[in-house]
């Protein structure tokens, strides 16, 4: 018997999480006003992300970040969903009215070998969409069904087991942080420190090696930052991969500089792993002198 699917039909919980997003907050949720069960998990923001919650009588939960994947684990397993299929946002992303009736028509479908949907980020700045530059298309996994999907923290982001297959989404996210360059600086700032402390455990414990050459998308990025993380001169070779081998350069003089602004973050990288192997070896040298 057929199915019988209607994609206005609201189908998929939606997560959004926020940290000051006074900015963003709005149009993401602009985005989703289609869904009938939206929630915020906030990392205890101190401008108005609760009052916009408040005005648009969207539910607003605090709990204190510990990584992007524990963050969702908390959220799937704690809030009282009222779908099985969730979609996870941050707030900078907004969602196309094509993923829409693309996640509508899924959810109602079900899938049962299906236990995550990947799909690509069209990430924006200075108004454009830079398609070159940004190494489109990347893919992230941000459509799962809240029972076979489990995250894990993986430096400044995040990685999944799933329970079943992960399938590809046509719709994409609209990835544009209204901020400024100011917050961008500044989270990348966090996240170079959370990225160095995860290749330096990844050293002493590298387990199971992703290969360049998988037809995964997600596991060739994986193999792809394993292997940046052993370059030397990794700013330089970034640069010219984004640039040059992945054609930024036709993104104009904004490619040129946003390639730039992601050369600076790999050499923060650089720089915090310099940091924390000096610090750990002052501590140690200190133990072994009897120094406190």
């Amino acid at each position: 018997m057929k199915q019988n699917i209607d994609v206005n039909v609201p189908s998929v919980s939606t997560i959004i999480f926020t940290l000051n997003e006074e900015e963003n907050l709005p149009a993401c949720l602009d985005s989703v006003d289609w869904c009938d069960d939206t929630h915020v998990v906030d990392s205890f923001s101190t401008d108005t992300t609760h009052e916009i919650c408040r005005q648009r009588n969207i539910p607003l939960i605090q709990h204190v970040f510990e990584g992007f994947g524990a963050q969702r684990n908390w959220a799937l397993e704690t809030l009282g969903l009222k779908h099985n299929w969730v979609l996870i946002l941050d707030a900078d992303e907004r969602v196309t009215p094509a993923l829409a009736s693309e996640v509508n028509r899924l959810a109602q479908r079900g899938e049962p070998d299906v236990g995550a949907y990947r799909l690509t980020r069209r990430f924006y700045l200075w108004g454009r969409w830079l398609r070159y530059s940004s190494l489109y298309p990347t893919w992230v996994v941000r459509f799962v069904h809240r029972e076979r999907v489990e995250f894990l923290n993986r430096g400044h982001g995040e990685t999944q087991r799933v329970n079943g297959k992960v399938a590809k989404l046509e719709g994409h996210l609209i990835d544009e942080n209204l901020k400024g360059l100011d917050d961008w600086f500044e989270r990348q700032v966090r996240y170079a420190r959370r990225d160095a402390e995860f290749e330096i455990e990844s050293e002493r414990s590298p387990g199971e090696q992703a290969t360049i050459f998988s037809r995964d998308p997600l596991r060739r990025r994986a193999a792809l930052k394993r292997l940046a993380a052993l370059l030397p001169y990794r700013a330089f070779f970034y640069f010219f991969y984004s640039y040059i081998l992945r054609f930024g350069f036709l993104d104009g003089r904004d490619g040129f500089m946003f390639c730039r602004m992601k050369a600076v973050y790999q050499s923060m990288i650089t720089i915090n792993k310099y940091d924390l192997r000096k610090a750990s070896g002052i501590i140690a040298k200190g133990r072994e002198t009897g120094r406190q």
